[in-house]
């Protein structure tokens, strides 16, 4: 397979028969399974004028994780995935270190009973969904359940998914809280979620119509997982309505996260404090209805967070690396995007079997979290660097904090 690849400004440029594929991957890795996923989705022909890499790119299933891709008339499921929302929030606090125990164990202890997290065996009641639903995530429900309603009586496989259950709670994998602190040694308290498991259950379930649609009208794709939904079709209508929903579950979820654990803090240190003092909420599993280049287009943003001149994101490294509350650059080479985190290195399975205990230990330490063999899929080396992500995208966005977490809560 031929390819081109050209130098230009800080990203490159491939292109191999589709449109243009300009990566801001310069110094960090960029796996060739990755390179062929994108050539795939680069040769649809709806789409509009590039597709865009970010520097924590990594193989995806379905599409590429560090991905944005811009379309008109069209939109493929598969590229937004199935952990729909998926995103960070973080919030300032007016707590210094000083204000800190030396220990902080007790704090972790106090985020996880306030927060379900994880996930049980089948068979028995899962830890992490409420059993009982609280009344903080009743009241957050409301808005969303006449839409959930509408949404499961067109869709009935919507209707048997812990949605309300979910709500105000972590999941698993990636998914994380923190307490950290900035250069001012600031605390912050960050999370990572999205719309769990009702978000999931819209995902899969568009993209297989949307592989049935391809069968039905006999269209050939470079990789059956780029299945899309043309816009004018009902499937298009009823998939951008439901992602949109579940994007606002996403949202909501994190907020209502958020409010547990600042209480939790509150309550474990024995002190009020201000929690508002800035506040950031970002996606980076969506779509998004944007105007670039002379057309309005659909952006799928796979593993990347909108980075529009004077918006606020967050990238987080690993747990026990180094997270950064940005401001964008308003890259139009980039559709306005960066980053949504370091990008992994390793697969799950090949961390579990290629990093030590010990090694995992010794990469968190400081950090106040778990250290068992359970979570070295998480584990610090499993991801790239960083430091070198935030450098190949430094006409992208401009860091505004550098944050060091102290307490990570894992899925």
């Amino acid at each position: 397979m031929n390819q081109r690849v050209i130098s230009q400004q800080s990203y490159e440029v491939m292109q191999d028969g589709g449109v243009p594929i300009k990566s801001w991957t310069r110094g960090v890795p960029f796996e060739q399974e990755a390179k062929q996923q994108l050539k795939n989705i680069s040769q649809m022909p709806f789409i509009h004028q590039w597709v865009a890499v970010m520097p924590d790119v990594h193989l995806g299933k379905g599409a590429t994780i560090g991905s944005v891709v811009p379309t008109l008339g069209a939109v493929i499921p598969a590229a937004v995935g199935v952990d729909i929302g998926c995103g960070m929030m973080a919030v300032k606090t007016s707590l210094n270190a000083s204000d800190l125990p030396d220990n902080l164990a007790a704090v972790r202890s106090a985020i996880e009973r306030a927060v379900p997290h994880g996930r049980s065996a089948r068979g028995g009641r899962d830890k992490g969904a409420w059993s009982n639903i609280p009344e903080d995530v009743a009241k957050a429900w409301a808005p969303l359940s006449t839409q959930f309603d509408l949404l499961s009586a067109k869709h009935r496989v919507l209707r048997k998914t812990n949605n309300i259950k979910h709500l105000g709670t972590l999941g698993t994998g990636n998914h994380f809280i923190e307490m950290c602190l900035d250069e001012h040694n600031s605390v912050w308290l960050m999370l990572h979620s999205g719309s769990r498991g009702v978000g999931n259950r819209i995902g899969t379930h568009f993209i297989e119509l949307a592989k049935k649609d391809m069968e039905q009208w006999m269209i050939h794709l470079p990789d059956k997982d780029l299945a899309y939904l043309p816009e004018g079709t009902s499937h298009f209508d009823e998939y951008v309505e439901a992602v949109e929903w579940a994007q606002n579950f996403a949202r909501i979820n994190r907020e209502v996260m958020m409010a547990r654990v600042i209480d939790a803090v509150k309550g474990s240190l024995g002190v009020n404090f201000d929690a508002q003092m800035e506040a950031v909420n970002c996606h980076h599993n969506y779509i998004s209805r944007e105007h670039h280049y002379g057309k309005n287009v659909l952006v799928t943003r796979k593993g990347a967070v909108r980075a529009r001149e004077g918006e606020m994101g967050i990238i987080p490294g690993s747990m026990g690396a180094r997270s950064y509350i940005v401001r964008g650059l308003g890259n139009e080479e980039s559709f306005c995007s960066c980053s949504h985190g370091a990008g992994r290195v390793m697969s799950r399975t090949k961390a579990k079997k290629m990093v030590s205990l010990e090694e995992h230990q010794r990469d968190t330490a400081g950090v106040e979290c778990r250290k068992d063999a359970s979570v070295i899929d998480e584990t610090p080396s499993a991801y790239k660097p960083i430091e070198k992500v935030m450098d190949a995208q430094k006409d992208l966005v401009e860091v505004v904090y550098t944050l060091k977490q102290v307490v990570c809560v894992k899925g």
